[in-house]
């Protein structure tokens, strides 16, 4: 059947990709009055959180107080409630980043996102890919691949929230991608073997001879004077998977096979070592975490000065607080940078536009930045913020008419503090 025979399916908003900021894009379109379609691959929503199990999303906090806030907040916040999980202290400075970012189950969050999204009045349509984009005189028609075939849906603004600016490149705008992307890596959970029955050194000895032999690779793993042993003691595997690259299917298909492939490989050679003859995987992602793919072009950049000098844009719509961190691809070294005491860097809504778009808006990991800024700004909470930030964009562009270069900056940041989010003070 020709496209022109078939039925579309009208929306103000469509928002592709349900990870943390999809489904913060998709609540705030919703509850700005939008009729909100939200498109996800997978069965459930929540994206790297879920099925990367990268299940401890931050930073929300920075120098004893709270920066970003908002829907993706109030989905953690709930999840934690539910399982009566003990918050960290956020009104001190801890010692070590990390220690404020907040566990979640995964069942529980993305039960409690379905809840909110439907709360909301978002329309969920699981397993469900774009194979194509179209820009429209008033907007954009995607046409999505179901199970039961293609569908076609007319939206009048789409937020890209695929975390590959997916969509970006379908409609042809511009994207890219470093040169020397960082690895993936595969989150897992160990058990079965005893630390009191480890020799560290012994370990260190098979290590040694098993990366001569080439049965284990340097790239596996963090830098560490025992490797594995700090793994074996937390009971997981912190495990590199370099030289991979998720921005299509074929090469998301070849880090998932290098993904388990390098697991397995560490899985083998763990259990040569005296104390950990029964070790075993109890738990794998269904996916293999990407740290980066293409990121836009955008009307605005983000760069590693301005991040970490906190440079207040003047369409700033979100605070961003974590250090950079840039996990080398070619060793097992990770470089971070911290912004100086009381800074905390902020997100310009132009980071969000693709150079001369007017009906798209790109949210989460792939906004407008250079590789190092990115590796501090693509962590869960920051594309929670900027997720929520694009779909209060897209429904005010929708009902306005207007294209997203347009928006008012006043009505923008009105809407948002009025769903919860926190906005950068420009004086």
């Amino acid at each position: 059947m020709l496209k022109s025979q078939q039925h579309v399916q009208e929306y103000d908003v469509v928002v592709v990709g349900g990870g943390s900021a999809g489904t913060a894009a998709a609540m705030q379109a919703a509850k700005a009055g939008a009729r909100t379609a939200l498109i996800e691959k997978n069965g459930m929503l929540g994206g790297t959180t879920t099925v990367g199990a990268v299940n401890f999303p931050g930073l929300f906090h920075a120098w004893g107080k709270q920066v970003i806030a908002g829907f993706g907040w109030d989905a953690v916040m709930r999840t934690a409630e539910l399982e009566g999980v003990e918050l960290p202290d956020f009104s001190t400075v801890p010692e070590r980043h990390w220690h404020h970012q907040i566990r979640v189950n995964r069942f529980l969050y993305s039960a409690v996102l379905d809840e909110l999204c439907l709360e909301a009045g978002v329309e969920l349509r699981f397993h469900e890919m774009t194979a194509a984009a179209e820009p429209t005189d008033s907007g954009i028609l995607l046409t999505v691949a179901g199970k039961e075939g293609i569908s076609l849906l007319h939206a009048s603004k789409v937020v890209d929230a695929t975390g590959d600016a997916d969509v970006c490149g379908l409609l042809g705008y511009e994207r890219v991608q470093s040169e020397h992307k960082q690895p993936g890596a595969l989150i897992n959970e160990i058990g079965g073997y005893e630390m009191d029955d480890i020799n560290p050194l012994e370990l260190k000895r098979l290590y040694d001879e098993a990366l001569v032999q080439g049965s284990i690779r340097m790239t596996d793993h963090p830098a560490s004077d025992i490797p594995f042993y700090h793994e074996l003691k937390g009971g997981s595997i912190s495990m590199h998977v370099p030289g991979v690259d998720g921005g299509s299917s074929a090469a998301r298909s070849a880090a998932e096979l290098e993904a388990r492939r390098t697991l397995l490989r560490i899985y083998k050679f763990l259990r040569t070592v005296p104390g950990c003859e029964r070790l075993t995987v109890r738990f794998a992602a269904s996916e293999c975490g990407i740290r980066e793919t293409w990121r836009i072009l955008g009307e605005e950049t983000i760069t590693e000065e301005a991040y970490l000098k906190g440079y207040v844009w003047p369409d700033a719509i979100c605070y961003s607080y974590y250090p950079i961190d840039l996990h080398h691809p070619s060793s097992n070294t990770v470089e971070k940078k911290y912004p100086a005491e009381h800074v905390v860097a902020t997100i310009p809504y132009g980071a969000l536009i693709p150079q001369r778009s007017e009906h798209l808006l790109v949210a989460g990991r792939s906004i407008a930045g250079d590789q190092m800024a990115n590796s501090a700004y693509r962590v869960q909470a920051t594309c929670m913020a900027t997720g929520q930030a694009a779909g209060a964009a897209a429904a005010l562009a929708a009902r306005n008419i207007v294209n997203v270069r347009e928006v008012s900056y006043q009505e923008l940041t009105d809407c948002l503090r009025q769903h919860g989010a926190i906005v950068p003070n420009r004086m």
